[in-house]
């Protein structure tokens, strides 16, 4: 069995306070893009995850899965790995969620939709995004999704900048916290929920709040470059900008050849 596992972006990504759990209350907006990783399992005598030494994720879940299902661990699951890594754009998330989707499959009994997405909740929060359809909004943690009816022609050019080394994603939101970045966030979460309430074609989608945890430069350049949105996703690094033309976002990616690695693409619907 194999499948592929895209790539996200948050469209915007409003952060709040701290939570009694540890985690931060975030309303976000999930976008799959059309790059991705490609997952492949099959049955086996045991559990064994190849062609990522640095994976933990897709073995958690699948060590979760078993344990819920009430049965061994036997999957045998090759990543191929094609996105970029601690970017930003959700790639072990997928990863995970590609690789639960597949193992459940393979099982005698199933997990219902509702109990997998729950499953997956609990190994990252964007992860049972990567188990619905289109976009998404996320709100509690992140995990709590609803539906949304975005429109999806236009371009997607993804920049990773090169140079910049990535802190973790816990030590972005630790920087967060100490400088209460979290004040205000009721009205910032109204400012999202107000343009999403508005957006009809793709460039409403510049109206949406930018993303409280990171900016970047390079949105600035992309945006000069004819970008109607650009943005940090994620805590970062990456960046990416809408277009409403190829044309203009590969002219756009080769004036940027020199600021770090790039993916043109589309978005997507489904993995």
């Amino acid at each position: 069995m194999r499948a592929p596992a895209p790539a996200k972006i948050n469209l915007s990504l409003v952060v709040g306070p701290r939570r009694p759990d540890g985690k931060h209350e975030v309303v976000t907006v999930y976008q799959r893009i059309a790059i991705a990783d490609r997952i492949e399992l099959a049955p086996s005598s045991a559990l064994l995850v190849e062609g990522f030494d640095a994976d933990t994720l897709v073995r958690g879940a699948l060590e979760t899965l078993a344990e819920r299902a009430g049965v061994a661990p036997r999957w045998h699951v090759r990543i191929e790995k094609r996105l970029p890594i601690a970017a930003g754009i959700g790639g072990g998330s997928s990863d995970a969620a590609t690789a639960l989707r597949l193992a459940n499959a393979t099982l005698e009994h199933p997990l219902a939709d509702d109990e997998l997405r729950d499953l997956a909740a609990g190994r990252g929060a964007d992860v049972p995004f990567f188990l619905t359809d289109g976009p998404q909004l996320g709100t509690g943690d992140g995990s709590e999704l609803a539906p949304l009816d975005l429109p999806q022609d236009f371009w997607v050019l993804l920049v990773v900048p090169r140079g910049i080394e990535k802190p973790s994603t816990a030590s972005v939101y630790a920087e967060f916290d100490l400088h209460d970045r979290a004040a205000g966030f009721d009205a910032r979460r109204a400012a999202l929920l107000g343009a999403l309430d508005r957006v009809r074609r793709p460039r409403d989608l510049a109206a949406l709040p930018p993303n409280d945890l990171a900016s970047s430069p390079v949105a600035d350049e992309l945006r000069g470059r004819g970008a109607f949105r650009a943005d940090v996703t994620g805590a970062g690094p990456a960046v990416y900008g809408l277009f409403h033309h190829r044309p203009h976002a590969h002219a756009a990616q080769r004036a940027l050849k020199g600021v770090g690695d790039s993916w043109l693409t589309a978005p997507a619907w489904y993995g």
